[in-house]
């Protein structure tokens, strides 16, 4: 469709999408430009563009709970499980790389490390896994810092999802009082039932982690072997300390504690 002459151009797919500063944002390094950097560069600058979009949800989940709007901070969580699922998918395009070609340019990465990705630490933070010694890693970095530490005093998605249970009648102070009230939830599914979809959703984020760094793990002792990380990091020995770290460790727990109905001579009516 042509233009009316003297009105105001129209807006475009690419004028609201800026294109063409999306399409200008990949510099890459090596010299001679390794054929796999351009890949390497894009996957991580799409990770970091999900991971906004995760926080965004996780940040509206939250006040959603806070709320008591539970149908609709499952939603939320619903569309953080949705992007979840592909970016675990998403590392197996990586190792399409031929390793040979990956060292062609990682060397130009130093010191630069996946371990400094802010966002990710966000996403960690927000979804309850703080852990100061990480956020003072950041200190050196005024933007990173200001943001993390914001997160790391704000009210996490597990602090409002135990605010949440105590609020429709269940004690969760505790730990053993956490673990019992998932236990109640998962002992009476119609009695709980936008709590029960909740916890499911949550542990299924907390699951879809780590599988990412699972994967994540495979992806480089596939491409590096055991190679040191660029951020002098014992690379895949490091991330291997990480497939143990859960934001929900008392859904997890709570499993063990569950009951079939009539084994400890109390019944499950729900």
């Amino acid at each position: 469709m042509t233009q009316e002459y003297g009105k105001e151009p129209t807006l475009s797919y690419n004028k609201y999408l800026k294109v063409r500063e999306l399409t200008q944002l990949q510099e890459t390094l090596s010299e001679p430009e390794s054929h796999d950097e351009l890949l390497f560069i894009i996957i991580h600058q799409t990770y970091e563009l999900w991971f906004k979009q995760i926080l965004h949800e996780v940040d509206a989940c939250v006040g959603w709970m806070d709320e008591g709007r539970l149908f609709r901070a499952n939603h939320s969580l619903r569309s953080v499980i949705s992007i979840e699922r592909i970016l675990v998918t998403q590392i197996h395009i990586l190792e399409s790389m031929a390793p040979i070609g990956f060292l062609e340019f990682r060397d130009k990465l130093n010191p630069a490390s996946g371990f400094q990705s802010m966002q990710f630490r966000e996403l960690e933070f927000s979804s309850g896994a703080k852990d100061e010694r990480i956020l003072n890693f950041f200190k050196d970095d005024e933007f990173a810092f200001e943001r993390l530490e914001k997160r790391f005093n704000s009210p996490s998605l597990a602090d409002a999802f135990w605010s949440l249970v105590e609020r429709q009648g269940l004690a969760a102070g505790s730990h053993d009082e956490k673990v019992a009230a998932i236990v109640e939830i998962l002992t009476h599914p119609e009695k709980y039932a936008e709590l029960y979809n909740m916890q499911d959703l949550l542990i299924e984020h907390d699951e879809l982690i780590v599988a990412w760094r699972y994967n994540h793990i495979q992806m480089v002792e596939r491409m590096l072997g055991m190679k040191r990380g660029t951020g002098g990091s014992e690379g895949v020995g490091y991330l291997k300390t990480t497939l143990d770290k859960k934001f929900f460790p008392e859904l997890w727990e709570a499993r063990t504690h569950l009951k079939v109905a009539g084994t400890d001579g109390q019944k499950t009516d729900s």
